[in-house]
């Protein structure tokens, strides 16, 4: 595989930001785009995260795959109350520009989002409210239920900077926008949700996964013993590039 570390102007941000690209080193078909993996991080973390914490490289070596891993701070991927506009980066810019650096394809079947905590909401996030764009998202230890954790006094803090109020009935709140999808007729990607049983997010993950289920959205979901640590999600993402095939399908 090989290994980029873009670094490029963002007029949605109005400042410099980073990626990491993996790309195949050998590609049979040179005039057939890449299926593209947009890999994203959590809320203590950055873009080289993945990277440094599994074998993610390693991982999709046998693939015909790139993965792109962005940088967004602590954004919740959204355009910010006190802070920039990373939802318009994560949802129209990042895909363009990267686009124009490497060789990625724009066809729903092949992108598929995923992440963990905050970056798993995001893959969510983007696959839900954008589902003609993308064909699958998988969220590990996602942070599901923002509305939930707006109410809840002691964890309300970490979104204050991001959002004027309740997510609640918002494109920032995941069981309103699967709501309003199944109800749209639109076709929904497939949805790969898991988390710890220890994880402190496990009743967030439990509401997003009952409301799914009684919306009769493509979920798969499981769960294991564990909390919010890298060496279940280390685990869990090697299922995830297992589970893209199916998805791809």
């Amino acid at each position: 595989m090989a290994l980029f570390h873009a670094h490029f102007g963002s007029e949605a941000l109005g400042l410099q930001c980073a990626a990491d690209v993996i790309l195949p080193e050998r590609r049979k078909d040179l005039s057939r785009p890449l299926p593209c993996l947009w890999l994203l991080h959590g809320l203590s973390d950055d873009h080289s995260i993945w990277q440094r914490r599994t074998s993610i490289e390693r991982y999709v070596a046998p693939l015909n795959l790139a993965v792109v891993m962005p940088c967004v701070h602590r954004s919740w991927y959204a355009d910010m109350l006190h802070g920039l506009k990373y939802w318009t980066f994560i949802s129209e810019e990042l895909p363009n520009v990267m686009r124009q650096y490497f060789p990625l394809s724009d066809r729903r079947e092949d992108n598929i989002a995923a992440g963990l905590s905050m970056g798993g909401y995001g893959a969510f996030k983007l696959a839900l409210n954008l589902p003609e764009r993308y064909a699958a998202a998988a969220s590990l230890s996602g942070a599901l239920d923002l509305t939930g954790i707006w109410m809840s006094q002691e964890r309300q803090a970490i979104l204050r900077d991001a959002f004027d109020g309740s997510p609640q009935g918002s494109i920032n709140d995941l069981l309103h926008v699967a709501g309003q999808l199944a109800r749209s007729g639109k076709p929904c990607p497939r949805l790969f949700q898991w988390c710890g049983t220890e994880d402190f997010l496990y009743q967030d993950n439990i509401r997003f996964r009952d409301h799914a289920r009684r919306l009769g959205l493509p979920l798969d979901y499981s769960e294991s013993p564990g909390g919010h640590s890298w060496d279940r999600w280390d685990e869990q993402i090697q299922r995830v590039l297992t589970w893209m095939n199916v998805a791809q399908a």
